[in-house]
Protein backbone atom coordinates (compact mmCIF):
# COMPACT_ATOMS: atom_id res chain seq x y z
CA UNK A 1 0.00 0.00 0.00
CA UNK A 2 1.52 3.22 -0.92
CA UNK A 3 1.93 6.37 1.31
CA UNK A 4 -1.08 7.99 -0.15
CA UNK A 5 -3.39 5.10 -0.02
CA UNK A 6 -2.65 4.90 4.03
CA UNK A 7 -3.32 8.67 3.80
CA UNK A 8 -6.83 8.20 2.57
CA UNK A 9 -7.71 5.32 4.85
CA UNK A 10 -6.23 7.37 7.93
CA UNK A 11 -8.81 9.84 6.85
CA UNK A 12 -11.59 7.88 6.07
CA UNK A 13 -11.05 5.70 9.84
CA UNK A 14 -11.09 9.55 11.57
CA UNK A 15 -14.34 10.50 9.82
CA UNK A 16 -15.99 7.35 11.00
CA UNK A 17 -14.64 7.73 14.45
CA UNK A 18 -16.04 10.96 14.59
CA UNK A 19 -19.44 10.22 13.36
CA UNK A 20 -19.84 7.70 15.54
CA UNK A 21 -18.69 9.64 18.91
CA UNK A 22 -21.22 12.48 17.61
CA UNK A 23 -24.10 10.00 17.40
CA UNK A 24 -23.26 8.78 20.84
CA UNK A 25 -23.22 12.29 21.72
CA UNK A 26 -26.19 12.91 21.15
CA UNK A 27 -27.78 10.25 22.01
CA UNK A 28 -27.02 10.90 25.56
CA UNK A 29 -28.02 14.28 25.42
CA UNK A 30 -31.46 13.35 24.47
CA UNK A 31 -31.22 10.08 26.86
CA UNK A 32 -34.19 7.64 26.15
CA UNK A 33 -37.23 8.03 28.82
CA UNK A 34 -37.17 12.15 29.59
CA UNK A 35 -41.24 12.04 31.32
CA UNK A 36 -43.36 14.83 30.10
CA UNK A 37 -46.84 16.14 30.72
CA UNK A 38 -49.07 17.15 28.22
CA UNK A 39 -52.80 18.83 28.21
CA UNK A 40 -54.47 19.48 25.44
CA UNK A 41 -57.16 18.91 22.75
CA UNK A 42 -57.70 15.31 20.96
CA UNK A 43 -58.19 16.05 17.36
CA UNK A 44 -57.11 13.51 16.07
CA UNK A 45 -57.20 9.16 16.71
CA UNK A 46 -56.38 5.84 15.39
CA UNK A 47 -55.63 2.64 16.60
CA UNK A 48 -52.19 3.40 18.15
CA UNK A 49 -51.69 7.19 18.39
CA UNK A 50 -53.52 10.16 19.43
CA UNK A 51 -53.29 13.55 17.91
CA UNK A 52 -53.33 16.05 20.25
CA UNK A 53 -53.48 20.36 20.05
CA UNK A 54 -51.35 20.87 23.64
CA UNK A 55 -52.70 23.84 25.35
CA UNK A 56 -48.84 25.27 24.64
CA UNK A 57 -50.00 25.64 21.19
CA UNK A 58 -47.92 22.60 19.77
CA UNK A 59 -49.85 19.90 17.70
CA UNK A 60 -48.44 16.28 18.78
CA UNK A 61 -48.68 13.02 18.07
CA UNK A 62 -48.57 10.84 21.23
CA UNK A 63 -48.70 6.71 20.86
CA UNK A 64 -50.65 4.17 22.56
CA UNK A 65 -49.15 0.76 23.93
CA UNK A 66 -51.36 -2.26 25.52
CA UNK A 67 -49.84 -0.86 28.64
CA UNK A 68 -51.18 2.24 28.56
CA UNK A 69 -53.95 2.98 31.03
CA UNK A 70 -57.20 5.63 30.53
CA UNK A 71 -58.78 7.09 32.81
CA UNK A 72 -62.12 9.57 32.98
CA UNK A 73 -61.95 12.69 34.57
CA UNK A 74 -65.78 13.53 36.28
CA UNK A 75 -66.90 16.14 38.06
CA UNK A 76 -66.83 16.19 41.82
CA UNK A 77 -67.39 18.38 45.29
CA UNK A 78 -65.39 18.75 48.45
CA UNK A 79 -68.43 16.39 49.79
CA UNK A 80 -66.47 13.35 48.11
CA UNK A 81 -63.67 13.87 50.09
CA UNK A 82 -63.79 11.71 53.51
CA UNK A 83 -60.94 10.48 56.14
CA UNK A 84 -59.65 7.43 54.15
CA UNK A 85 -60.16 8.66 50.60
CA UNK A 86 -56.82 8.21 48.85
CA UNK A 87 -56.41 11.58 46.24
CA UNK A 88 -53.46 13.98 44.60
CA UNK A 89 -53.83 17.51 45.19
CA UNK A 90 -51.49 19.71 42.49
CA UNK A 91 -50.51 22.34 45.33
CA UNK A 92 -48.61 25.73 45.70
CA UNK A 93 -46.52 26.96 49.04
CA UNK A 94 -47.81 29.41 50.91
CA UNK A 95 -45.89 31.91 53.13
CA UNK A 96 -46.83 29.50 56.42
CA UNK A 97 -45.63 26.38 55.20
CA UNK A 98 -49.01 24.69 54.94
CA UNK A 99 -50.15 23.85 50.84
CA UNK A 100 -53.16 25.55 48.85
CA UNK A 101 -54.51 23.28 46.26
CA UNK A 102 -54.72 24.01 42.49
CA UNK A 103 -56.71 21.12 41.92
CA UNK A 104 -57.60 18.14 44.14
CA UNK A 105 -58.52 14.31 42.16
CA UNK A 106 -60.50 11.74 44.01
CA UNK A 107 -58.77 8.19 43.61
CA UNK A 108 -61.58 5.05 43.31
CA UNK A 109 -60.56 2.41 46.20
CA UNK A 110 -58.74 0.47 43.47
CA UNK A 111 -56.19 2.66 42.42
CA UNK A 112 -55.24 3.38 46.33
CA UNK A 113 -51.78 3.99 46.73
CA UNK A 114 -50.82 5.48 42.89
CA UNK A 115 -48.11 7.94 43.11
CA UNK A 116 -48.24 8.19 46.82
CA UNK A 117 -45.78 11.14 48.15
CA UNK A 118 -45.22 14.66 47.84
CA UNK A 119 -42.91 15.63 44.94
CA UNK A 120 -42.91 18.76 42.11
CA UNK A 121 -45.25 19.05 39.70
CA UNK A 122 -45.54 21.10 36.61
CA UNK A 123 -49.19 22.76 36.29
CA UNK A 124 -47.60 26.15 37.28
CA UNK A 125 -43.90 27.30 38.26
CA UNK A 126 -43.66 26.22 41.70
CA UNK A 127 -46.10 23.74 42.18
CA UNK A 128 -46.09 20.71 43.84
CA UNK A 129 -48.23 17.16 43.56
CA UNK A 130 -49.39 15.23 46.90
CA UNK A 131 -51.01 11.75 46.64
CA UNK A 132 -52.05 10.31 49.77
CA UNK A 133 -54.84 9.22 52.00
CA UNK A 134 -56.94 11.97 53.83
CA UNK A 135 -56.58 12.21 57.17
CA UNK A 136 -59.27 14.25 58.64
CA UNK A 137 -61.00 17.55 56.81
CA UNK A 138 -61.31 20.64 58.94
CA UNK A 139 -64.31 23.10 57.30
CA UNK A 140 -64.46 25.70 60.49
CA UNK A 141 -61.42 27.35 58.86
CA UNK A 142 -61.19 26.96 55.16
CA UNK A 143 -61.33 23.96 54.36
CA UNK A 144 -58.06 21.93 55.03
CA UNK A 145 -57.34 18.64 54.10
CA UNK A 146 -54.40 16.60 56.15
CA UNK A 147 -53.08 14.15 53.69
CA UNK A 148 -50.73 11.42 54.62
CA UNK A 149 -48.02 9.08 52.63
CA UNK A 150 -45.21 6.85 53.12
CA UNK A 151 -42.49 9.23 55.04
CA UNK A 152 -44.45 12.25 55.45
CA UNK A 153 -47.90 14.33 55.80
CA UNK A 154 -48.77 17.56 54.44
CA UNK A 155 -51.92 20.19 54.89
CA UNK A 156 -53.35 21.58 51.95
CA UNK A 157 -56.35 24.44 52.09
CA UNK A 158 -58.89 24.01 49.21
CA UNK A 159 -60.63 26.99 48.83
CA UNK A 160 -64.21 27.29 47.00
CA UNK A 161 -63.50 27.93 43.85
CA UNK A 162 -60.81 24.82 43.25
CA UNK A 163 -61.54 22.42 41.17
CA UNK A 164 -62.53 18.41 42.50
CA UNK A 165 -62.64 15.84 40.37
CA UNK A 166 -63.16 12.47 40.60
CA UNK A 167 -60.34 9.66 38.79
CA UNK A 168 -61.97 6.21 37.16
CA UNK A 169 -60.53 3.93 35.19
CA UNK A 170 -62.11 3.88 32.05
CA UNK A 171 -61.29 2.31 28.68
CA UNK A 172 -59.89 3.76 24.96
CA UNK A 173 -63.58 4.24 24.12
CA UNK A 174 -63.50 7.83 25.87
CA UNK A 175 -60.36 8.90 23.64
CA UNK A 176 -62.26 11.05 20.86
CA UNK A 177 -61.83 14.01 19.31
CA UNK A 178 -62.91 17.52 20.89
CA UNK A 179 -62.00 15.60 24.58
CA UNK A 180 -59.70 16.97 27.22
CA UNK A 181 -57.03 15.12 27.95
CA UNK A 182 -53.88 15.39 30.62
CA UNK A 183 -51.17 12.74 29.87
CA UNK A 184 -47.54 12.09 31.07
CA UNK A 185 -45.47 10.35 28.35
CA UNK A 186 -41.65 9.25 27.70
CA UNK A 187 -39.83 10.91 25.02
CA UNK A 188 -37.07 8.89 23.06
CA UNK A 189 -33.65 10.09 21.64
CA UNK A 190 -35.83 10.24 18.12
CA UNK A 191 -38.31 12.77 19.82
CA UNK A 192 -41.29 10.01 19.59
CA UNK A 193 -43.85 10.48 22.60
CA UNK A 194 -45.25 7.41 24.40
CA UNK A 195 -48.30 7.53 26.34
CA UNK A 196 -47.98 5.92 29.96
CA UNK A 197 -51.42 6.63 31.46
CA UNK A 198 -53.72 9.15 29.89
CA UNK A 199 -56.14 10.93 32.09
CA UNK A 200 -59.00 11.97 29.75
CA UNK A 201 -62.15 14.46 30.74
CA UNK A 202 -65.86 12.72 30.51
CA UNK A 203 -68.93 14.45 29.46
CA UNK A 204 -67.08 17.96 28.58
CA UNK A 205 -64.86 18.42 31.60
CA UNK A 206 -61.31 19.25 31.43
CA UNK A 207 -58.95 17.75 33.80
CA UNK A 208 -57.30 20.62 35.72
CA UNK A 209 -54.37 18.51 36.95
Amino acid sequence: MNAKCRQLLHRVSVVALISVFGAGLALAEEAPGTRIGVRGEITGVNQDALQVHANSGENVVIHLTPDTKVRAVTLANIEDVKPGSYIGSAAIAQDDGTLKALEVHVFPPELAGSGDGHRPFDLVKGSSMTNGSVGDLVVSNGRVLTVNYKGGQQKILVPEDVPIVNLMPADRSLLKVGVKIVTFVTQTADGTLTAQSISAGKDGVTPPM
